[in-house]
């Protein structure tokens, strides 16, 4: 196993720059998410730590060793692309053991180690069958073979279940775990999928423009935001965020949303920020249609006109009007309401969240 360091990498195609001053260690046996919309620049770092791209600039090291100059089959890492990349003329044996026997391996050991990753993937029953034959979940899991028996330092994954229904994505995030846990090899995995990330991740890195937007545990990032942009993109359905107004009464701090002044517990630390517009964050699954639900301090009336309902089967998100803004409520799915009503629902101003209106940075102070 090794660890992964990134530092102060860039990489530019002509004058696009595509990722600005990258610098991140991995530790030994670390599982990484990259995460980020489309266009971020996470499939390229991925690329760039394989050898497929070169950096531009700064240094990428994976153990006590500078790979910037290496070629990709010296750097003893494998990866798993989001198309299957199988020989279609190749049985799943074949396909498996391709890059060992490309490495010299003798035949008896080249099967020996297939039969293994076959037995660990449910595969083994396959091993005669053409890609073909094969389901879109049994075709990655023989991509994945073909990653394990070389028995990398590094495991690289970009967007590998993407290309699978619903099911069976969360039936190889639940494969891509367990494995993880047996050999703890460290492991960067690319998507755009916030739930694999959420369930998969040690750390994840949230990108946006080819810049890190926040590196932390799946739960730091989910409730400490670090910014409007990464408290929208983490959590489904995402945070509401509405303009509020910041004023202190006799040095307590007061938000007045809408009609409504709030103020704030003495634990909230909005880094002394001047009198002024702010903006306000709150989580759908933070609003209740109960004041018996709020359970973690006084529940505060948040009365709503309901625009719209979604019955989702174990829950109902609601959208409503809040002045000019709109908000979206996760309520129990035995909550009954209609387009057109007005509803009080209640919310604990100790789950809110605070952002700069001009940075968007958040005006919390970020625990770990």
């Amino acid at each position: 196993m090794a660890a992964v360091k990134f530092e102060d990498v860039a990489k530019s195609f002509g004058d696009v720059n595509v990722i600005r001053d990258f610098s991140i260690d991995i530790q030994d046996g670390e599982f990484i998410v990259l995460l980020g919309p489309s266009g971020c620049g996470k499939s390229t770092i991925l690329r760039l730590l394989a050898g497929l791209e070169e950096v531009t600039d700064g240094v990428i090291s994976v153990g006590d060793k500078v790979v910037n100059e290496l070629e990709p089959k010296k750097r003893d890492i494998a990866m798993v692309f989001q198309s299957y990349a199988l020989y279609p003329h190749m049985t799943v044996h074949d396909n498996i053991g391709f890059g060992l026997k490309l490495m010299g391996h003798k035949p008896a050991e080249i099967t020996q180690k297939v039969q293994e990753a076959a037995i660990m993937l449910q595969l083994d029953q396959y091993l005669a069958r053409k890609p073909k034959e094969l389901s879109g979940g049994q075709r990655q899991r023989v991509a994945m073979g073909r990653a394990m028996v070389r028995n990398p330092e590094v495991f690289l994954f970009d967007e590998p279940l993407s290309n699978l229904d619903a099911a069976l994505r969360s039936v190889m995030r639940t494969q891509i775990k367990a494995l993880h846990r047996q050999f703890r090899k460290t492991t960067l995995y690319v998507t755009h999928d916030q739930i694999e990330a959420m369930t998969l991740a040690d750390k994840v890195i949230i990108l946006r423009d080819g810049k890190v937007e926040q590196i932390g545990s799946p739960r730091h990032v989910f409730l400490h935001p670090a910014n409007k942009f990464v408290a929208s993109f983490i959590g489904s359905p995402a945070m509401n965020q509405v303009r509020a107004k910041l004023s202190y009464q006799s040095g307590q701090a007061v938000i007045t949303l809408g009609d409504t002044d709030i103020p704030l517990p003495t634990s909230i630390d909005l880094a002394k920020k001047e009198e002024g517009e702010i903006i306000v964050g709150i989580r759908p699954t933070d609003i209740h249609v109960h004041a018996t639900s709020v359970t973690s301090g006084e529940p505060l009336p948040l009365p709503l006109r309901v625009t719209a309902c979604d019955f989702l089967g174990a829950s109902v998100h609601i959208e409503a009007d809040f002045g000019d803004d709109r908000m979206i409520i996760e309520s129990p799915a035995e909550f009954d309401t209609s387009e057109g009503d007005q509803v009080t629902f209640y919310f604990d101003s100790s789950r809110l969240h605070f952002f700069d209106v001009e940075s968007g940075n958040s005006l919390l102070s970020q625990q770990t």
